[in-house]
């Protein structure tokens, strides 16, 4: 199985308004797409993955409270600090944590909801996406503007994961 189901992100050249736009959609409608996908999985269904050796469900859905906490936290320090270092973490380690290996989803799920709000509030309010951090785990400023189209890109990649997942365990419950 594929780690990347929707290949790796790629931000467009030349990067229009129209790109920005549609990440900042795709980012409010994260929440409730993610919902439509695990709302009526039962705990076992949790715990199916989508390839061997990748995640169970229940650690997808808390690694994107974490990561989105994350980057709303990011987009903050670039507005208020001028190309500030962010704190990269080890989301590996991060998902075999007690909190994103065996808890209930439901507090992740209103997570991502109460953040979602608030970060496409202040993405729609942003005059200047040329602003940057610095990530030094990679050693490269990022541009909010490309921020956006990664963060959009992480959904639909997490949620391909989950369709993943879920069709495996439905095929071998056949």
């Amino acid at each position: 199985m594929n780690k990347y189901p929707i290949g790796r992100f790629q931000s467009p050249s030349p990067l229009t308004q129209e790109h920005i736009e549609q990440w900042i959609h795709a980012i409010a409608q994260f929440p409730e797409k993610l919902h439509r996908e695990v709302d009526n999985l039962s705990d076992a269904a949790l715990e199916m993955r989508y390839r061997p050796g990748g995640w169970t469900i229940r650690q997808v859905v808390n690694h994107c409270a974490d990561s989105h906490i994350n980057s709303f936290i990011r987009f903050k320090l670039a507005q208020t600090e001028d190309n500030p270092t962010i704190k990269p973490y080890h989301e590996d380690l991060w998902a075999e944590l007690a909190d994103s290996k065996n808890y209930p989803i439901a507090d992740a799920l209103k997570i991502l909801e109460g953040v979602h709000a608030r970060w496409v509030h202040l993405l729609r309010s942003l005059n200047d996406l040329d602003k940057t951090y610095f990530h030094p785990a990679t050693g490269e400023r990022v541009a909010l503007k490309t921020a956006i189209g990664l963060y959009a890109w992480h959904g639909e990649h997490h949620l391909a994961h989950i369709r993943i997942a879920k069709q495996s365990g439905a095929a071998s419950a056949r």
